[in-house]
């Protein structure tokens, strides 16, 4: 007979896991592209979260607004493509 788990989602708010320190030694264009890159992962899974599933829909103003929004610097217009380029991925 099998018997059903129920699970509850815990009441409290979301805690970010503890930051490990980067990897030394490696050129400074690796460390500004893993930056980009994970700046561009949080800007869009906010824009997902908020209805935004169409890379047309995701103009400039719209990231950098939804940035503002989640307590993060404006991205730059490479962030913003990446942005868009991850939405369209997702599909």
């Amino acid at each position: 007979m099998a018997v059903a788990a129920l699970t509850t989602l815990p009441l409290e708010p979301f805690k970010p896991l503890r930051k490990k320190p980067l990897p030394a030694g490696r050129p400074r264009e690796w460390y500004v592209s893993h930056n980009r890159r994970l700046k561009a992962m949080r800007l869009a899974i906010a824009l997902l979260d908020s209805g935004v599933y169409h890379p047309s829909k995701a103009d400039n103003e719209t990231i950098r607004s939804t940035a503002e929004r989640i307590g993060i610097h404006p991205p730059s217009d490479i962030t913003c493509r990446m942005v868009r380029a991850l939405i369209h991925s997702s599909r």
